[in-house]
């Protein structure tokens, strides 16, 4: 019988679960969709100053890049190219005038990213002039265009997005009519679920949004969004912050209920700030076909062979040499201690916790005023409360039916804004996993001897001279890195694939100009003289006198009617290849090879029936 403690999961294997129960909720809510509306006028060809690409290149670059790390991240979404201002018109039933699609919503693959990157540098602004052209322009008919899109597509959409990409603020050059129609549009887009979200880019002169914009967009989510950007983006490293921040869905991994008090509750929603990136799996294939295959386990009777339903399973745990039997709902009644949610035990100081008590990643926590009206101003309350008397709060915490309580850490976290009001870090708490009396452990370390005041203050001055700002966003997994890269060039038919630089390597000559002979000086207090790090130490091999010679092992000896026994029996496998190869040589054995299947076989034939 299995183990019914299997059951329960450990803290190594949350994480996994938690991205899978949230790539599975996913899947149920829909998939997310994205249609990039990109202004394909003269002015957008128009290069910058000191060979800058021009905002039409930066805008293809954007696009390669959402589709790239949506292959990767979200296969599953739905993407679309559209293209309004242009000479031509490809639209479904070519309904509207100067309005080109280019990709259909779909979901992204290599196909489109050769596509897209057709379109760049000075090749791609002649391809886009032949194919496309630039003409009259009708904001109103492409966001119908957009409208039709979404209307055609059958699956169900969690979340839709359409990002307008311009450098023109008046694009109807002051047509009330147009501009009437286009406000109308967007109005209707927007009843629909839409969020209309502009990127816009530097012009000569600057770009107004209160010109005409201002009544397009959608406007901000909640807090978190950096919403509508005054200031135009000049610079491709702006533009794909500003897009991948409103691309990327914030989904909760949970939603739970925080209980302050009785009768007193308010909704929160549970996000994972930082989740390990991992290789994906490979897919097993049929090799006839190239198709995905399934794999199914099934459960057999020892005995007699057949097939054991899951009502017809017990779980088992071994107590004082006792099988203790449950049933699954006994399993199940057992796991259980109380429904989802948070519950406020106390506040602690901040100095009460400690570096070691992070046993886990934390999880960000942060009001849902959706779920429960006034969530969001008592949660401001709490929030500020405790970052001026600087505690945290200590909670009880249930991230999900059946998982065992945990005791969490609310730390405070103030929003940080930078420059444009632009959040940097948004309010709320970081809920850090404590550990229980039985995760602590007693550890015995080894005495060392301990360093003269001397060679800590060398040592002091070595750390203080190698000191940089540590950003984690700013080292990418080169493992990772590397693998992609391998699949990109293999799915668009590249020569080779891009190289991919590891950040993670030391610079070993800035540290050494850094350092200069501050090496050298603590080497000379620390280790004896003439030592070298990288030569191996000599191995120290007992003399014979001393009775520490190197020890063979005993041969096994095996006698005939052993032998003869094991023949019989079937159990020559048990024994060793040397045990085997004695035995040849201690009957005569001739044989082929040196195979321990060879040596078995030689045996047989000679002692065998």
């Amino acid at each position: 019988m299995p183990e019914w403690n299997t059951y329960y999961t450990n803290e190594e294997e949350d994480e996994e679960q938690e991205e899978g129960e949230q790539s599975a909720d996913y899947k149920n809510t829909g998939r997310d969709s994205l249609v990039f509306l990109v202004d394909a006028s003269k002015e957008m060809f128009i290069k910058g100053e000191d060979g800058q690409p021009s905002n039409f290149d930066m805008t293809m670059q954007v696009v390669r890049t959402v589709y790239t790390s949506k292959i990767i991240s979200s296969h599953r979404d739905l993407l679309a190219l559209v293209f309004y201002g242009t000479e031509q018109s490809k639209n479904p039933r070519n309904s509207f005038k100067h309005v080109y699609v280019y990709h259909d919503l779909d979901e992204p693959g290599a196909k489109r990213v050769q596509d897209v990157d057709a379109l760049r540098g000075n090749k791609g602004a002649q391809l886009a002039s032949e194919t496309m052209g630039s003409g009259e322009t009708s904001l109103g008919d492409a966001l119908w265009c957009c409208a039709n899109l979404y209307s055609d597509i059958k699956l169900r959409l969690s979340h839709k997005r359409l990002m307008i990409f311009t450098c023109r603020d008046e694009p109807h050059m002051g047509d009330s009519a147009k501009d009437r129609q286009a406000r109308t549009k967007a109005s209707d887009l927007k009843e629909t679920g839409v969020i209309i979200d502009l990127m816009h880019l530097m012009k000569p002169g600057g770009f107004d949004v209160s010109s005409f914009f201002r009544d397009i967009v959608s406007p901000p989510e909640d807090e978190s969004e950096l919403g509508l950007q005054l200031e135009p983006c000049d610079k491709l490293e702006d533009l794909q912050k500003r897009v991948r921040s409103k691309e990327q869905k914030k989904r909760a991994m949970a939603r739970l209920n925080l209980c302050l008090g009785e009768g007193m509750n308010i909704a929160v929603g549970m996000y994972a700030t930082a989740v390990t990136a991992r290789k994906p799996g490979p897919i097993k294939l049929y090799r006839e076909s190239n198709e995905p295959v399934r794999s199914k386990t099934r459960t057999f009777h020892t005995q007699t062979g057949s097939l054991l339903l899951p009502s017809e399973i017990k779980k088992a745990q071994t107590y004082g040499k006792k099988q203790i039997v449950m049933e699954r709902d006994e399993v199940d009644a057992i796991k259980k201690f109380e429904d989802p949610g948070l519950v406020l035990i106390g506040f602690k100081p901040m100095e009460r916790l400690k570096l070691h008590h992070h046993i886990r990643p934390a999880v960000f926590i942060y009001p849902e005023e959706g779920e429960v009206k006034g969530s969001a101003c008592l949660f401001s309350a709490l929030l500020t409360k405790c970052s001026e008397r600087n505690v945290f709060a200590l909670c009880r915490c249930i991230a999900r039916r059946n998982y065992p309580p945990r005791f969490v850490a609310l730390v405070p976290q103030r929003e940080e804004v930078g420059e444009g009001k632009v959040q940097i870090t948004p309010p709320g708490f970081n809920a850090i996993f404590l550990p229980y009396a039985d995760d602590l452990r007693t550890l015995d370390p080894p005495q060392c001897p301990s360093a003269s005041q001397t060679q800590v203050d060398k040592m002091k001055e070595i750390v203080s001279k190698l000191r940089f700002k540590y950003r984690s966003d700013a080292f990418e997994n080169p493992v990772i890195q590397q693998h992609y890269r391998n699949l990109e060039a293999l799915a668009l038919d590249m020569m080779a694939p891009e190289d991919t630089e590891d950040l993670i390597m030391p610079k070993v000559d800035q540290i050494n100009h850094r350092l200069g002979p501050l090496v050298d000086e603590f080497k000379d207090l620390v280790y004896p003289a003439n030592y070298n790090p990288e030569s191996k130490p000599a191995a120290k091999r007992k003399t014979a006198d001393a009775g520490g010679g190197a020890e063979k092992k005993p041969k096994v000896e095996v006698s005939e009617d052993e032998l003869r026994a094991h023949v019989q029996k079937g159990t020559l496998t048990k024994l060793t290849v040397p045990v085997l190869k004695d035995a040849c040589k201690q009957f005569g054995v001739r044989t082929t090879g040196t195979k321990k299947q060879e040596l078995i076989d030689a045996l047989i034939a000679k002692l065998g029936p």
